[in-house]
């Protein structure tokens, strides 16, 4: 999904706006998404977020009211946003941008599901990363 796959729309226009915390990104094919910060953090395509492999994926959690304090061209297949929170290792590609615009609904059902499952509330802060052990 994180790839860049020819077939894929590519951007005509991105535009950050900051107050709503919204990405507002019209494809080539006329599509026209616009995608909360929150969504974007929250669906990172980084490691820290979506682990190494299937079952892995980090929860993420008090991501409301991230900013958007970056966003950077990768080459001519993506974008690289730095958030308020500090996170900036996520390279959004086309496909992706497209895939999180055009399934939102069913993405923000899912995150619902997942806070549910895991009984937290898309508010709470995230757990503090365990530092590593000396192995005693």
């Amino acid at each position: 999904m994180a790839g860049l796959n020819p077939q894929t729309p590519t951007p005509q226009s991105i535009t950050v706006h900051g107050q709503s915390r919204v990405l507002e990104v019209t494809f080539s094919d006329g599509a026209h998404f616009r995608l909360p910060f929150e969504l974007l953090r929250i669906y990172s395509p980084s490691a820290e977020v979506q682990g190494h492999g299937p079952g892995q994926e980090v929860l993420q959690t008090g991501k409301r009211h991230v900013e958007l304090e970056s966003l950077e061209p990768v080459g001519n297949y993506a974008v690289q946003p730095r958030f308020s929170d500090g996170h900036d290792s996520g390279i959004f590609s086309w496909d992706l941008l497209y895939f999180l615009g055009a399934n939102q609904e069913q993405l923000w059902a899912d995150y619902a599901r997942r806070l549910q499952e895991a009984g937290v509330d898309r508010d709470a802060p995230m757990p503090e990363k365990a530092a590593p052990g000396c192995g005693h």
